[in-house]
């Protein structure tokens, strides 16, 4: 055999091996499909669905930076000692907080199923320094779990605020709005909605109250007990027996008219409040809202927070134009603690808002020898202020 004969023989082989294989079929992997996240629109704008579930998705919040100076208010002044002479003296507040907020939506059989947690982390220093605290020092202030609960048509469970603040929607849009207290704001619950048409809500809420009787921002007073003028930081449960409030609302394109009662199964004390909401113009809206409460057995409980057993509240928020806006709250109780809030929010940028508060708050009972009062002031009269950054998402 020669060389040529060789070289075709080869040829031939390797045309026959070559037909053989483009014979046999050909398999290729099939890709796996992508699940691109979809929007979710029917709850509001910023919800997606989780891929692979029906369950609408919202991850919101806020960073914030306060800087507060004088002596009143749950977020304003600060005391500390000087480094060189170790005089007393006021220093600047000062807190940065990171906010996250889930929001969960999903229809079911049973009607809608939602969820609502908030969580804050704050870092600064603390506005209530006092006798024996000789440094202002920052650091790290903790994290609290404000909100974690979740709501299946009417009925909702979980940590909230009292539906003896929340259902009648606060007292306006100032930042210290609690210089007259008005109503206990952590606690668990047990709660049902109903919505009647035609403008016509309720609310039946069972409630633990908390550790503190005022849980809301700055919680710097005890209750006073009338009887044995002891003091006390504890008003939460003691048995089995839940503290109760029950609401119910009228809305209208006019405002909206709301009612409230509380009682306190400790102390077996009531509280109610009654709060007018009117919006006379389109950029102006005011509130005023009347509280009365007995304090037989004590003299401040979780819902009856303000000094003696009524007090009166009043406000509202005028819209100067569409970046800017004037908020304003007064308030006033039978012991002569009054308070008054102003402040000027603007909007530079969406969800970019500064806020610049003066407050001013009066303690009816420094005479008596003792601060019932929030302020962190050794005198009846306080005044402070305080300049407020944040940014939401």
């Amino acid at each position: 055999m020669n060389i040529k004969s060789l070289l075709l023989g080869s040829a031939a082989a390797l045309v026959a091996v070559s037909g053989a294989r483009a014979a046999d079929a050909v398999v290729v992997a099939e890709p796996e499909p992508a699940e691109y996240v979809r929007i979710c629109d029917v709850y509001g704008a910023g919800y997606f669905y989780i891929p692979g579930t029906e369950i609408c998705l919202r991850i919101g919040g806020y960073v914030r930076y306060d800087i507060g100076v004088g002596d009143v208010g749950a977020f304003t002044g600060a005391e500390s000692n000087d480094y060189l002479d170790d005089e007393e003296q006021s220093t600047y507040y000062k807190n940065a907080r990171f906010t996250v907020r889930t929001y969960t939506g999903q229809e079911t059989e049973l009607g809608t199923l939602r969820t609502y947690t908030e969580t804050r982390f704050n870092w600064g220093n603390d506005n209530a320094y006092g006798d024996g605290l000789e440094r202002n020092d920052q650091g790290f202030k903790g994290t609290s779990l404000n909100f974690a609960w979740m709501q299946l048509g009417g009925l909702r469970v979980g940590k909230d605020e009292s539906a003896f603040l929340t259902f009648h929607g606060y007292l306006g849009n100032v930042i210290n709005d609690t210089l007259v207290p008005y109503g206990g704001f952590d606690t668990n619950v047990v709660q049902y909605y109903f919505d009647f048409g035609n403008g016509f809500s309720a609310v039946a809420s069972l409630e633990t109250g908390a550790g503190n009787p005022f849980s809301g921002p700055g919680g710097q007073f005890q209750d006073v007990n009338p009887e044995t003028g002891g003091v006390t930081g504890q008003d939460s449960i003691d048995s089995y027996v839940p503290y109760v409030v029950g609401g119910v609302k009228w809305t209208q394109g006019w405002g909206a008219i709301t009612a409230l009662g509380a009682y306190n199964s400790s102390w077996e004390e009531w509280a109610g409040k009654v709060k007018l909401d009117v919006t006379p113009m389109e950029n102006l809206s005011l509130f005023l809202m009347v509280g009365y409460g007995t304090d037989d057995n004590i003299d401040r409980n979780f819902y009856k927070q303000w000094g003696g057993n009524w007090a009166i509240f009043g406000g509202g928020t005028y819209t100067i134009n569409e970046k800017t806006s004037f908020n304003t709250q007064l308030s006033y109780d039978e012991d002569e603690n009054y308070g008054i809030a102003a402040n000027i929010a603007y909007e530079a940028v969406p969800g970019f808002v500064i806020t610049a508060e003066v407050d001013y708050a009066h303690d009816g009972q420094f005479d008596e020898g003792y601060d019932r009062n929030w302020t962190n002031a050794d005198d009846e009269d306080s005044i402070g202020g305080m300049l407020r950054f944040q940014r939401s998402f």
